[in-house]
């Protein structure tokens, strides 16, 4: 168990401590770091968080939007330094883990009725 102790404690440093409680069904806008020749700049990515996968340091959530017609889903290392914030736009009402039913769906019927009893957090920007 020494091994895996020293392993915890390395990635307990790379953290991030102010990201917000986040939720399956949130709508949430995520700051992505983007290169472009010498220059960063962050970009926003709004969609709606229809998994998450925990795991300490390799902690992921998979955000849907669509784009122009065509559904886009990105996965997100929320502990990566390509992060620059998430932001939580509003609540969704999710009665399980994984929304991956919303693939299927076209126009309003992939809309979440919004929960009130969780507070919209904002971290970093």
């Amino acid at each position: 168990m020494k091994g895996q102790q020293i392993i915890q404690a390395i990635e307990s440093e790379y953290l991030k401590s102010d990201l917000p409680k986040l939720y399956v069904g949130d709508t949430v806008r995520v700051g992505v770091v983007i290169q472009e020749g010498g220059k960063e700049r962050v970009q926003p990515y709004e969609g709606t968080i229809i998994a998450m996968r925990n795991g300490g340091i390799n902690e992921t959530v998979t955000v849907r939007r669509v784009f122009q017609g065509v559904g886009v889903e990105r996965v997100f290392l929320l502990h990566s330094p390509r992060i620059s914030y998430i932001n939580v736009v509003r609540r969704g009402k999710a009665r399980r883990a994984k929304l991956y039913y919303l693939r299927d769906r076209v126009g309003k019927a992939t809309r979440l009725k919004q929960r009130f009893d969780r507070p919209i957090a904002k971290a970093g920007k």
